[in-house]
């Protein structure tokens, strides 16, 4: 049983602020977000780490907007649609492709500075994409010029109060209105945020996986957050795993972007044969599911841990210039990209499901808001489109603040401070941490990864079953914390995975393989 809050306190004798805006997250969805609420009123934004550590910086592909003549929202529609396997909200996918755009137009006005061909923006096609739709920057570092962008901006403005090195522990709550956080600064300090307006951004929970291209403040902290505050999840058994890792023995699985494949790279076993054609009409660009399943399966037949992406048939000097950072970074590990074959695995990349919100990003919290990764209003379905995900977050933070604009021009809740307080939490116990993350990450990748079953789904919940005392003691540090945000995310993300007895977009079981249309189309929702 998953307790109301993670830390014991009492409100009244904390040191505070308050503000109009709270902003967690320092990702494009939480910047973005922090920089539109910065015009209508004062804005703090906490952040885990530095305002680097986010998925943002790490997004090398690109992002996905109709804005050239021979495309259309609609065909951007039937893509995600496509994608998504049933189980996209066709509205959310509407207000996506067709707000997309204007949002992108934005980032250029702030100087965003994508790659172009002549006077034209350059495109690129990526995975299950009908036409070349994809921004990109510096080659294949288009996250860190976007999040460079709006760290400018939100600098430049000087209207957006950064607190770094603030880890959140729990959303404040009277009844169901949500009205500020606890969060540890960095000297231990426990303090409270108080808001109007609380918006959550803090991205996903790739850390929860062995093997996983997220940065490591990835940790689910803000699905978990807002879990115990009796906010609604959902779709959490649909996790994204990116096909192309690279995959060296010893070195951290490194994102090889998916437009590595888009420019027409092929996929090769350890015989060296292309392989893609025999599982899919879009071969090397079907949706992510099919092609990591395929590479799980080509692994198992010829008993190796790994595949290959091969560009060796490409212009070698368009090939470097193409992708500069993936270029480097395999030539650290002896590998010419443009020559030499790059070893490559499946490793957890993107969460279809989260924090459940509507169309303008609003939770089933009054005055608690949701948008990017951590955020599930259904329009990524049960498998996200390709360089969607950075297009999500710009868009549905704008309709955040739009939303939330009569808020903010409100006077701030009447709360009685005195009756907040929480003393139900036993005294910290004496565990090794490190050792039960790793434990978390190994059987959440071996049970609650690319290949699920019923009787393995059913391991990791006694695993998470046996563990889950945790949640009942006061944890004594951060790290401690991300353990029972890992341990409460992890229980639940099987618990869905159990629950779904069909095979569908990013979830796939072994005793379920079909996909049931008639039983499934529909989600699967958890609150306290």
């Amino acid at each position: 049983m998953v307790g109301r809050y993670a830390v014991n306190f009492e409100l009244s004798g904390l040191p505070s602020e308050t503000t109009d805006y709270l902003v967690i997250g320092s990702g494009i969805a939480g910047l973005y977000s922090a920089l539109k609420a910065s015009k209508l009123g004062q804005v703090i934004l906490l952040t885990k780490k530095k305002l680097a550590d986010s998925n943002t910086e790490h997004a090398q592909g690109g992002i996905a907007a109709a804005i050239d003549e021979e495309d259309s929202p609609d065909l951007h529609f039937e893509d995600t649609v496509e994608a998504g396997a049933g189980l996209c909200d066709p509205k959310a996918v509407d207000i996506l492709v067709n707000e997309g755009p204007d949002r992108v137009m934005e980032l250029l006005e702030m100087g965003a500075n994508f790659d172009r061909e002549g006077n034209s923006i350059a495109l690129t096609r990526e995975g299950a994409h009908s036409r070349r739709r994809v921004l990109h920057a510096h080659g294949d570092a288009t996250g860190g010029e976007i999040h460079s962008t709006l760290v400018r901006e939100v600098r430049r403005e000087g209207l957006v109060h950064i607190r770094e090195d603030h880890f959140v522990v729990d959303l404040l709550t009277d009844k169901d209105r949500c009205f500020g956080v606890l969060a540890i600064d960095g000297k231990g300090r426990l303090i409270a945020y108080l808001a109007k307006v609380i918006i959550l951004a803090t991205g996903g929970a790739g850390r929860l996986f062995k093997n996983t291209t997220n940065p490591e403040v990835a940790t689910g902290d803000g699905i978990a957050i807002a879990y115990r505050a009796g906010a609604q999840l959902m779709d959490l058994e649909f996790v994204q795993f990116h096909p192309t890792a690279l995959a060296i023995e010893g070195v951290p699985p490194f994102l090889v972007s998916e437009a590595v494949r888009g420019e027409g790279a092929y996929l090769r076993n350890q015989a060296g044969e292309r392989f893609m054609p025999g599982y899919h009409k879009l071969a090397e660009l079907a949706p992510r599911d099919v092609v990591a399943r395929a590479i799980i399966d080509e692994m198992g037949k010829t008993h190796s841990e790994r595949v290959y992406l091969d560009l060796s048939h490409l212009d070698a000097d368009k090939v470097r210039k193409r992708f500069p950072t993936i270029t480097a970074t395999c030539q650290k590990f002896g590998l010419d990209i443009a020559k030499d074959p790059i070893p490559v695995a499946p490793s957890a990349h993107y969460m279809m499901g989260g924090v459940r919100t509507n169309h303008h990003g609003e939770t089933n919290l009054t005055g608690l808001f949701a948008c990017g990764e951590v955020a599930c209003q259904g329009v990524h379905g049960a498998n996200r489109l390709a360089s969607n995900s950075l297009l999500d977050g710009l868009v549905f933070g704008d309709r955040i603040i739009r939303r939330s604009k009569a808020i903010a021009g409100t006077p701030m809740i009447n709360v009685d401070y005195s009756a907040i307080n929480y003393s139900q939490l036993k005294d910290p116990v004496q565990e090794d941490i490190d050792r039960l993350c790793q434990n978390i990450q190994e059987i959440m990748w071996e049970q609650v990864g690319i290949v699920r079953s019923g009787v393995g789904l059913k391991e990791a919940l006694a695993f998470f079953g046996r563990w889950q005392y945790l949640c009942a003691n006061r944890s004594m540090d951060v790290h401690s914390l991300e353990a029972i945000n890992m341990l409460t995310i992890g229980k639940l993300m099987a618990k869905a995975a159990l629950v779904r007895t069909e095979s569908r977009g990013g979830h796939y079981r072994i005793d379920f393989p079909a996909r049931e249309d008639e039983l499934w189309s529909r989600h699967i929702v958890f609150h306290r």
